[in-house]
């Protein structure tokens, strides 16, 4: 990347609020060096950092890309799940856009079983072949659908090839997610805030996590590198 590129990007970030952290008592020590400084008790973050942060993301997704591998998508928060959905389906990668179902990872024998699930009534509902049930059983059905379509819905695709890295928006508020991707030895890259825990995180992007502007802003620089690997 190019300076005149750096500098265009920064103004991007600054522009949406990628500086933006919590405030100082609020900071996990592992965050300190990402950190330019404080305005008005609040965490302001690096965004050179943030851009070298991006940039080592990018290398590692595009790499990921040329050898077909899976990212999880995982993001949670009411402000952003729309963001997480949508940026996953542009590459066709699985995603969790609501609560982190506990063994999703590190007891997925089990999780895969109701992902199968879900696939068979999905797939004999769209063919019509219900009508064999009653009534009572098809509401009963339908209800057992949206349930697991509401938990798995996004992430079935892993039951064919189990995800080689894990893409995550604050790892705190993720952390059962984190822990799992760590227990299987996943790589995880995050968008992580001031108040985070990224000793862990193989990849971690200082930035404002909670802020839309931020996560769309940094979620769609991996998905177009993602991308941008695969047409190629």
């Amino acid at each position: 990347m190019s300076e005149k590129e750096q500098e265009k990007l920064i103004d991007e970030l600054f522009s949406a609020g990628v500086h933006y952290g919590y405030s100082r008592s609020k900071r996990h020590p592992s965050m300190k060096k990402a950190l330019y400084g404080v305005k008005n008790n609040k965490e302001i973050i690096d965004l050179g950092k943030t851009v070298e942060a991006l940039a080592a993301v990018e290398k590692f997704v595009i790499e990921l890309a040329k050898e077909g591998k899976k990212i999880l998508f995982v993001g949670s928060k009411n402000q952003i799940r729309d963001i997480t959905e949508q940026q996953a389906q542009r590459i066709d990668m699985p995603y969790v856009k609501n609560r982190w179902i506990g063994g999703m990872l590190t007891n997925f024998s089990e999780i895969k079983k109701r992902m199968l699930r879900l696939k068979e009534l999905t797939e004999k509902k769209e063919k019509g072949e219900l009508g064999m049930y009653t009534k009572k059983e098809r509401i009963m059905i339908d209800r057992e659908v949206e349930r697991l379509d509401r938990n798995f819905g996004g992430a079935v695709s892993i039951t064919d090839v189990f995800p080689a890295a894990m893409f995550v928006v604050d790892p705190k508020k993720e952390e059962i997610a984190v822990n799992e991707a760590l227990s299987v030895n996943i790589p995880i890259i995050a968008i992580a805030n001031s108040d985070c825990d990224i000793d862990d995180i193989d990849y971690p992007i200082p930035a404002n996590d909670s802020a839309r502007a931020s996560v769309e802003l940094l979620t769609k620089r991996v998905v177009e590198a993602y991308r941008g690997a695969q047409k190629k």
